[in-house]
């Protein structure tokens, strides 16, 4: 019901999710990022325990696929879901299972993963991947024209209501503020509103082009 983009910039090594979707508050379940570790966006009948526990799992030194490969194998509901994972060295994975909602897909291209379910066609994957590659400017820029791609092509099957950008930079990486954390909900155009918050934030705290 869903489609997102996790990604990591190779040369300033930030890593974000941006992701929209046809319910309200996409932004508070489906991506999870931490500077350093990994990005991760959990989709589809969503659990937050692939983003909660794959971070842990980053973090202790497995890489993106061992990640997945161990929380499919406990998850006895995993055909139901749609997880994509890229950590800090660029490895990724992705999964989406058998029960998931047509259309249905993801592709893993270099330093990003993009996914979705309950879309008018795949599309609206290969549009949101091209965009991504063409952007030059920052990570987060570069998430919000894939965002914006996908949704021209087609996105979300049921229309649209909400998208969120997630972003860890270590480059402004502090203890009050290590994150990049928008959200948009219950709005007829959320992408091209969380561009305009974007763009407001960028410039009220600072965030590095």
């Amino acid at each position: 019901m869903t489609f997102s983009i996790v990604a990591l910039d190779p040369k300033t090594k930030a890593l974000g999710v941006a992701v929209s979707t046809a319910v309200p508050a996409v932004g508070s379940v489906v991506p999870h990022v931490e500077a350093e570790i990994g990005a991760i966006a959990t989709q589809a009948e969503t659990s937050v325990l692939y983003g909660v526990d794959g971070l842990k799992l980053l973090k202790e030194g497995l890489s993106a696929s061992a990640t997945l490969e161990k929380m499919l194998l406990r998850d006895t509901h995993r055909e139901r879901r749609q997880v994509t994972i890229i950590d800090i060295e660029g490895r990724a994975a992705a999964f989406t299972g058998k029960e998931t909602i047509e259309w249905k897909g993801h592709l893993i291209r270099e330093d990003h993963v993009v996914a979705g379910n309950m879309l008018t066609g795949g599309n609206v994957l290969q549009a949101m991947t091209e965009a991504f590659q063409l952007e030059t400017g920052s990570l987060a820029q570069s998430l919000l024209k894939a965002l914006k791609a996908g949704q021209e092509a087609g996105g979300d099957k049921r229309g649209r209501m909400s998208a969120a950008l997630k972003v860890a930079d270590r480059r402004w990486k502090s203890e009050s503020r290590p994150l990049l954390d928008l959200r948009v909900d219950a709005h007829h155009d959320p992408i091209k509103e969380l561009c305009r918050v974007y763009s407001v934030s960028r410039k009220y705290f600072q965030i590095p082009e």
